[in-house]
Parts: structure tokens; sequence; C-alpha cells
């Protein structure tokens, strides 16, 4: 989950290069723009990287070491795949929590409030 103090990491103009340099994701665009965000200050809380771009496997393998999730999309911009470090259980206890609810029908009475 991103803090407030978090920001997305963009990769949505064709052309643009995301890697690791020194403890830094380095940004490249194809004009030879660099930006640098220090991995340590941990400013990046998520990664949008659209179609026509490039990434170093280093930064793949950081970000999911230090679970920053990473969401691709197609060239228009409909999303495609994420990615999520291997220590994000956040889906499964969500999935346990959905499976409690059903087999104590507590799920079914929200919904009958829900409706009404």
């Amino acid at each position: 989950m991103m803090n407030k103090s978090m920001s997305k990491l963009v990769l949505d103009d064709y052309g643009s290069y995301l890697g690791i340099e020194k403890g830094c994701f380095v940004v490249k665009d194809k004009h030879g723009s660099v930006k640098r965000h220090p991995l340590l200050e941990k400013e990046v809380g998520e990664v949008i990287l659209r179609s026509g771009n490039m990434v170093s496997t280093g930064a793949l393998s950081t970000l999911g070491f230090w679970g920053i999730d990473v969401l691709i999309q197609t060239q228009r911009g409909r999303p495609v795949a994420t990615m999520k470090s291997l220590d994000d259980d956040s889906h499964v206890k969500t999935r346990l929590c959905q499976y409690e609810a059903y087999q104590h029908e507590k799920g079914f009475e929200i919904a009958k409030q829900i409706v009404l």
C-alpha cells in the first residue's frame, strides 16, 4: 500500500527507460533527460509502465525486493498485468476473509442490507 508521501513513477512516454544505478531508480527519456529517484528515501510507492518503454531486470528485481507494485499497461493505457512481491500476501488475507464470510453467511446478510 502506498503512503501519502510516496509517489507513482510513471513511464508513459514512448522510448523511456527505467533502470537502477547506485541505489537510485533512473528514468531516461528518448531526449536524453535523466531523473533519479533515491531508493532509500522510499519516495516511489508504485510504478506504472506503458507499452513502448524499456525496463532493466535489475530494476524489476529491486522493485520486487522492496515490495513496490508495478502496473503494466498497453500503449492506450489499458491495464494488462501487475507485478507484486512474492512476500505480498494481502490478497491471501482478502480471500480468507471472503471465504469466512461465505461460510458464516455474513456476506449474504451484508448483500441483503445493501440491496434493501
